[in-house]
């Protein structure tokens, strides 16, 4: 005699397998995700999750400490390892000194609205010149691989790789809040995302805060002063 699945197994066979055919599954466990079946994914240069606004023009403006970030979705993308991704440019003043230019390049899954991160080319800057290109990585170059930037769907407890360049850039996040409450120059923001990052190839934790509808808000010492989008970018 045939023995009957019981019908609640086979609905969380099936729950979990479309969870996991596209982006992220459900990594809640003490191991950090770093396969995210991205290849299941129709990936786009334009869109948006609740928290990362991939759309050009778009740009967020933090201060604090003696530090000024601005971070723009440039009208412009670049092929990553056979995939068309959007160039995000960030660039970051100390003491209102250029110190750091990066170009980052994402894509975000059509199904998930999962946000990959496809590596980035870095210029630091003393004095007005380029003197190094530390942590510049790309996926499919030296066993580099994209990752993960931000969940279409974050759950408390996820763990995932942002970075995966072995020996260059490892950089992994735990989301360890989903309902933050945010001070900033910008506003007050409520149900804000809480990260938790941390490097595997070096020590020192940081925490990162992002608004729904706007993204990132808050890193260490700096908060954000300025979101919208500007013209010409």
């Amino acid at each position: 005699m045939t023995k009957r699945i019981p019908r609640s197994v086979v609905l969380a066979a099936v729950i979990f397998a479309l969870s996991s055919a596209c982006g992220v599954g459900w990594a809640t466990n003490s191991s950090w995700q770093q396969e995210f079946a991205i290849s299941s994914c129709k990936l786009q240069t334009t869109g948006r999750n609740d928290y990362f606004v991939l759309e050009p023009g778009f740009q967020l403006v933090l201060e604090g400490g003696g530090t000024k970030v601005e971070i723009t979705v440039l009208d412009e993308t670049r092929t990553i390892d056979g995939v068309v991704t959007r160039v995000v440019e960030e660039r970051e003043w100390k003491k209102g000194e250029l110190f750091e230019v990066a170009r980052n390049y994402f894509a975000i899954c059509e199904q998930t609205k999962d946000v990959f991160y496809f590596g980035e080319d870095v210029d630091f800057y003393e004095k007005g010149k380029v003197v190094k290109h530390d942590g510049s990585w790309l996926a499919g170059q030296n066993g580099a691989k994209a990752g993960l930037m931000m969940p279409g769907a974050p759950k408390l407890k996820m763990k995932y790789y942002q970075e995966v360049a072995p020996g260059v850039a490892m950089d992994r996040a735990e989301i360890v809040g989903l309902n933050e409450t945010c001070k900033t120059p910008a506003g007050t923001f409520a149900r804000c995302l809480k990260v938790k990052e941390s490097s595997a190839i070096s020590s020192g934790t940081e925490y990162k805060y992002h608004a729904p509808g706007i993204g990132l808000v808050g890193d260490q010492d700096l908060r954000l002063v300025k979101h919208g989008f500007v013209k010409g970018k």
